[in-house]
């Protein structure tokens, strides 16, 4: 079947035959890809006939009635003319293709003639608007331009007032006070200044309860939020450190929620890790043999928003191992530091650079490195605090010890020199002792002839009594240093 176009155009109607269709093919892609080409499009479409309008009148007349899908009689009698003829009885062989469905619809009433109005079609007639000026000899793109300057400025005009005609009889209908209010342009501004400084009509008292019970209920929300969010961030840092600071809290926290634990996390491996939360759309997609999804619960990361189109899926693999690596340390690291996640953050962004810029990121074992040397940094600084803390404590529980040493020292010193006194007083006690002893033998030798004389012998008395008893160990002492003297005195005659 032979397909016809109709243009309207602002300068006239127009009437093409589509006898090429082949040359562009009937997919709309292809004629997409192909109305830009001039060549193409005249080895597709054929010029018929033109009629111009006869003047602006009638153009903005003309324009009105096809934007109302109506057909006037100049339309009828151009496509009469130049259309071929179909008997009576008879359909016709041919289609005539239309931009507008509801004038198509009154153009198949009035004439039989069978329209369509697809892609395809309207596909075409773009490519003819674009090339217009080129089909037609008399015509020049200045005037053409002009010509639909004016006829756009006068068509946008007949709307505009239609449009504000019926909104104006629509507000006097339904609002019969508006008019005497809106007299002029200063009520107008009036209203809207009142309208900005008004609190609306007043609320009654069982309203007003529900709203502030409805802002208090809302406040109750958000502070308790705030407080769920503080309790995440401290649990997550002391959970899993590393994969906090690389992917964050609130990423990190759903992921450890979705594998169960946070060393079912760490048995996942990276693949899995990477499509964790999207396992509908995996079993989905192999199921009907489909593309598998990219990411999962790792796609909420600003990194994976932050990567192109093109290297969103290689962003979200290397993220995906580098939060593996991240929660086997957390979970199996007995030092709970966030030095690795930091690390390995900063990788990440070096590789969102090599995407975008190209700049090459350092190598894994180099950062690696980095991390253990920060890492043992910092346990030797703890260890060093320790060390002078101890040091510290030890000095002062020395000057502690020497200054209770002191006191002792003075303790015995006072002992000392009391037991000094006694020993001088004992001392001075024994010369007197060893002064009275003489006088003690000669009371010895007369009393056994006093007790012979008397047949009774006499008591001692106390006094001699103690005194006999402290000088017996003396004498034996001064015995043996007598005996020591007469040895010496014989070894020297010898």
């Amino acid at each position: 079947m032979a397909l016809y176009l109709l243009f309207e155009s602002a300068s006239g109607y127009a009437l093409f035959h589509a006898y090429g269709i082949d040359e562009i093919g009937q997919r709309v892609d292809a004629v997409r890809s192909s109305v830009l080409d001039l060549q193409r499009v005249g080895r597709a479409v054929k010029l018929v006939s033109f009629s111009p309008f006869s003047s602006a009148v009638d153009a903005l007349n003309q324009c009105n009635a096809i934007s109302e899908g109506i057909m006037t009689d100049e339309l009828r009698n151009f496509l009469e003319l130049n259309l071929p003829k179909v008997k009576e009885g008879k359909k016709a062989k041919y289609s005539i293709g239309v931009m507008e469905p509801k004038v198509g619809s009154h153009i198949s009433e009035a004439t039989g003639i069978p329209c369509q109005s697809n892609e395809f079609v309207q596909e075409l007639l773009r490519g003819v608007r674009l090339h217009f000026d080129q089909f037609i000899d008399q015509l020049k793109k200045s005037d053409l331009e002009k010509a639909q300057l004016g006829l756009g400025h006068s068509y946008s005009r007949a709307k505009i007032a239609k449009f504000v005609v019926n909104k104006s009889d629509l507000a006097e209908k339904h609002i019969p006070a508006l008019s005497d209010l809106i007299g002029d342009e200063d009520k107008a501004k009036e209203i809207v200044e009142a309208a900005k400084a008004s609190m609306g009509q007043d609320l009654s008292p069982v309203d007003l309860i529900n709203v502030q019970q409805f802002a208090q209920r809302v406040m109750n929300l958000s502070e308790y939020r705030k407080k769920l969010y503080e309790y995440l961030v401290t649990k997550m840092n002391d959970i899993a450190p590393n994969l906090t600071s690389l992917i964050g809290e609130v990423v990190g926290a759903r992921l450890i929620s979705h594998a169960g634990s946070l060393s079912n996390l760490a048995k996942c491996p990276a693949s899995t890790l990477q499509i964790l939360g999207a396992e509908k759309a995996l079993f989905r997609a192999l199921k009907t043999r489909g593309n598998t999804p990219k990411y999962g619960l790792i796609f909420h990361s600003s990194f994976i928003g932050r990567a192109s189109a093109r290297n969103k899926g290689r962003m979200a693999r290397y993220l995906a191992n580098k939060c593996s690596i991240a929660s086997r340390i957390d979970c199996y690291s007995e030092l709970n530091t966030s030095i690795f996640g930091q690390k390995l953050r900063e990788q990440v962004e070096e590789r969102l650079d090599f995407y975008d810029n190209g700049v090459a990121p350092r190598k894994n074992l180099d950062v690696m490195k980095a991390a253990i040397e920060d890492i043992t940094n910092a346990v030797l600084g703890d260890g060093d605090d320790n060390q002078k803390k101890d040091t510290s404590a030890k000095k002062s529980n020395k000057k502690k010890s020497k200054a209770e040493a002191d006191g002792e020292a003075m303790d015995v010193d006072e002992s000392v020199a009391v037991e000094d006194k006694a020993q001088t007083e004992k001392k001075k006690k024994k010369k007197k002792h060893k002064l009275e002893e003489p006088q003690g033998e000669e009371m010895a030798t007369e009393a056994p002839g006093d007790a012979k004389q008397d047949g009774t012998p006499k008591k001692k008395k106390k006094k001699n009594r103690e005194a006999s008893e402290d000088v017996e160990p003396k004498t034996a002492t001064e015995g043996k240093k007598k005996k020591k003297k007469k040895s010496k005195t014989e070894d020297d005659e010898v």
